[in-house]
């Protein structure tokens, strides 16, 4: 891999346009708006080619200021359609963005009869060429596109700094900012002109398509590794950074692999970001997929061994004395359960709740005041269904197996003084101590 100064810059310009999108992006995630985002990034098409057509250049303050009309015009339809129609908001943004957008591609195509004004160019972006176009700032030359996102991004920043309260309580309750004095409409129209601004700023150098993805990959990551706003907006701002560099890392050596000289590094760019999505959704501690298999497998396998004690608990109490304990084919049996039941039998066994004799399987003492305690819970709770709430049918014993499992000690203690204290359940068996 050969890495020059072009590199260097065509990082730096992705970074700075990644971690400005990612900014008001994650505020869009918490929203449920992040459909929004790709409908102002769609819809400020023809804001663009208005302006040009109007000025006849493409300065970017001309420009900029088309996209932003271009773009709060944007939210105010959608938010018409949704209460004019009563039609859901994402419905409302597809009808508004399609044909605005579609309205953009028509005029670019006027005016590029004068001009060339590449549409390709605002789908894909030339974050390759930045280098080139480049602006005399404190005497060192600096890509004008680096320039551009650098402003776009501390202006983000600012404007989080500043409202990061009125932000975070609109974000997840409007009608609770409104009593407190905010004005929910106020904080929701200038996030989507922020929105807008990010948006054009970083349409020539890196192109619609990253926009998008920066928008709300990096927010949407953040907010399965955690739920503290303030934790999510700085990994918003890491992830954006790490998928500008790994893209472009990855845009000129993995086509080496394969064969070919280099591919798109925007295009490359989106394509990490939604590979790093992909492993923080399933590996994320908390909100990943297979840590809540684990979990439920955890627990599943944490019912079962309760059962398991439960059942020789109950089998101790009605057997003779010189019955045969229970085997691992009678559990299975009386359970009802297979691979579940073996796995719980080998963790009791590991951690000496129960003990295996010549013929089965008994309680250690350890194992016996568990299992008196999960008894007891269960007892206490059909005395409390049956004498206290009249609930004296025979399914009593299904539903106080399923709440002794999440029952506690503390729970136990004023389940037993709710239920009158009972010493014996509606069964007349005896409720252990």
């Amino acid at each position: 891999m050969e890495w020059t100064f072009l590199d260097t810059w065509i990082v730096v310009t992705a970074m700075l346009s990644a971690m400005s999108c990612a900014l008001p992006g994650a505020y869009l995630v918490l929203r449920r708006m992040s459909m929004m985002g790709d409908a102002i990034s769609h819809a400020v098409l023809p804001g663009l080619a208005v302006a040009f057509i109007l000025t006849g250049s493409r300065e970017s303050l001309p420009m900029l200021a088309g996209a932003t009309v271009v773009g709060l015009l944007t939210t105010f339809l959608v938010q018409a359609v949704v209460k004019l129609s009563g039609l859901d908001k994402g419905a409302s943004m597809g009808v508004i963005f399609t044909t605005l957008f579609a309205l953009g591609l028509i005029l670019i195509r006027r005016a590029a009869d004068h001009v060339d004004l590449d549409p390709g160019c605002v789908l894909y972006g030339a974050i390759e060429l930045t280098p080139l176009d480049v602006a005399t700032l404190l005497g060192m030359e600096i890509p004008q596109a680096a320039v551009t996102n650098a402003a776009v991004l501390a202006v983000n920043l600012v404007f989080v700094l500043l409202f990061y309260k009125e932000l975070k309580i609109t974000a997840f309750d409007p009608a609770l900012a409104t009593t407190m004095g905010i004005n929910a409409g106020v904080m929701h129209y200038a996030l989507m002109t922020l929105v807008a601004v990010t948006t054009i700023a970083a349409f020539e150098s890196v192109g619609s398509i990253l926009v998008i993805a920066m928008l709300i990959i990096p927010g949407a990551t953040a907010h399965l590794l955690t739920d503290r706003l303030s934790v999510l907006l700085v990994l918003s701002l890491v992830i954006a950074a790490l998928c500008a560099v790994s893209g472009h890392i990855a845009a000129i050596t993995v086509p080496v692999w394969f064969g070919f000289r280099d591919t798109s590094t925007a295009g490359m760019m989106a394509t990490v970001a939604g590979l790093i999505f992909l492993a923080v959704f399933f590996l994320a501690p908390r909100y990943g997929l297979l840590g809540r298999i684990l979990r439920r497998g955890m627990l599943s396998l944490g019912i079962v061994r309760e059962d398991v004690m439960g059942l020789l608990y109950r089998y101790r109490e009605v057997a003779p004395r010189d019955a045969a304990p229970l085997g691992l084919r009678e559990l299975k049996e009386a359970l009802k359960q297979g691979a579940a039941v073996r796995m719980a039998v080998w963790d009791l066994l590991r951690t000496r709740r129960i003990r295996r004799d010549a013929s089965g399987f008994t309680l250690t003492d350890k194992g016996l005041g568990d299992s008196a305690g999960i008894i007891r819970s269960h007892r206490l709770w059909e005395s409390y269904l049956c004498e206290r709430m009249g609930y004296c049918m025979t399914s009593v014993h299904a539903s106080a197996h399923r709440l002794e499992h999440v029952t506690d000690p503390e729970m136990q203690a004023a389940l037993h003084r709710a239920a009158g204290r009972p010493t014996r359940d509606p069964h007349d068996r005896k409720i252990p101590d």
